[in-house]
């Protein structure tokens, strides 16, 4: 711990920066200099594993500080983020199956409650998930992306649910991006991904497009209705 007290957040966060695949990092240290939760937004062409190692070691060789790496978080950027165009001579494949489209979005904040209805269409069929939660920044934030995976759920016909792990609005260079956390529970186990989206229109379109870009491409029978 004394060691990371003379060891500046900023310096960490550049170190961390300097990983390949990484695009952003946040360190939250107590005053004392003690490190509570390292943040990192990467591209996916690391897995989450490799990157938290990679975190580790880079702490270790920088500064000889050693961080749990339950500290660590990891978010990963859609796979939009790298391009990966077909080779010339194989098509691209077409869609399997229609995704959902955002069709409405509702919030309101009634006292100290937080509700978000949140409209999904799909091939002319609208489905509506809800949810609430207290009206503090997150709380808004985690309503909206909870109604979101409400309305995936009514697709998914009882053969997947949803946990929403975490969400957030984080500053990537000059830009403000949505990233969501969700595990998928299926009879066969269950999966985290990650999906994000820029802040374009506002936080509330952009948190429910980093919901569904979570979820998306690993659903095959998600629109299965």
């Amino acid at each position: 711990m004394d060691q990371q007290a003379h060891v500046a957040v900023e310096d960490i966060e550049r170190a961390i920066g300097q990983i390949a695949a990484v695009k952003a990092a946040r360190v939250v240290a107590t005053p004392e200099g003690e490190i509570l939760e390292v943040h990192v937004l990467a591209l996916p062409s690391k897995s989450p594993k490799q990157l938290v190692r990679d975190v580790e070691s880079t702490l270790m060789a920088s500064f000889n500080i050693a961080v749990d790496h339950k500290k660590i978080s990891i978010a990963q950027l859609g796979a939009d983020a790298v391009p990966a165009p077909a080779p010339a001579s194989e098509p691209e494949p077409a869609e399997t199956a229609p995704r959902p489209r955002i069709h409405a979005i509702n919030v309101s904040v009634s006292g100290l409650l937080s509700e978000a209805a949140v409209t999904l269409e799909v091939e002319g069929r609208t489905h509506t998930g809800e949810a609430s939660a207290p009206s503090s920044q997150t709380g808004r934030q985690r309503t909206i992306a909870q109604a979101t995976l409400n309305a995936v759920a009514q697709l998914a016909s009882g053969t997947h649910t949803f946990a929403l792990e975490d969400v957030a609005i984080i500053r990537l260079g000059r830009e403000d991006v949505a990233v969501a956390c969700v595990t998928i529970v299926t009879p066969l186990g269950e999966q985290s991904f990650t999906g994000s989206a820029l802040v374009r229109q506002n936080e509330k379109d952009s948190i429910v497009r980093a919901t569904l870009d979570a979820i998306n491409r690993r659903m095959g029978l998600l629109t299965t209705i």
